[in-house]
């Protein structure tokens, strides 16, 4: 099983799914999403050293950015490394965040997506996508199971799907990559979480 996940070359994520965003992010500590009170789409709050940014998750754009968030921020029982305050259109709410302090993202789309990070060459992550919710290496590679993404150059922090599984966001210490298959990229909307 081993030998058969080193061998997987890197690929483009399948149809429906399409890749809207690489954004270098130094320092990127984690991660989290929202739904825009608005329209319901997915957002992604972004937490790091130089501050948090907000991006869409349909487009890729970062649509809101603070430099200098309030440490002192939020109630004094919430964890300031898994809750961050929201900014732009999700301002005064609360984001749930996953990385590098703990927490994480859904790992199924909840129609049969499934996300799994493994380390066959530790400590070199990779990210499997797979689908109709089985083993992402039990069957036929590029049919029913992909080698999305490699983190050889930087510390995974987190990887998984928004929960209404139209998002599937990837961060390391130094990037954040995004796949949508929402609004505009040949998927449905779907439910929003």
């Amino acid at each position: 099983m081993r030998q058969r996940v080193l061998a997987a070359p890197v690929v483009p994520a399948p149809e429906p799914w399409q890749r809207i965003a690489y954004a270098p992010v130094g320092g990127l500590l984690g991660i989290g999403f929202a739904s825009h009170p608005g329209t319901g789409q997915d957002l992604v709050m972004v937490v790091s050293n130089d501050g948090h940014g907000l991006f869409d998750a349909i487009t890729g754009e970062k649509i809101a950015r603070d430099r200098d968030p309030d440490p002192e921020d939020g109630s004094r029982d919430a964890d300031p490394a898994l809750l961050c305050p929201g900014l732009g259109p999700i301002a005064g709410s609360r984001v749930r965040i996953a990385g590098l302090f703990g927490g994480g993202l859904h790992t199924t789309s909840g129609d049969g997506w499934k996300l799994e990070v493994v380390a066959p060459a530790w400590p070199n992550e990779r990210v499997l996508l797979s689908r109709d919710g089985g083993l992402p290496h039990s069957g036929p590679y590029g049919e029913g199971w992909w080698h999305i993404f490699h983190s050889h150059y930087s510390e995974l922090r987190a990887a998984g799907f928004s929960p209404s599984g139209q998002t599937l966001a990837v961060a390391t210490s130094s990037d954040l990559s995004l796949w949508t298959r929402g609004a505009g990229h040949g998927g449905s909307t779907g439910a929003q979480a």
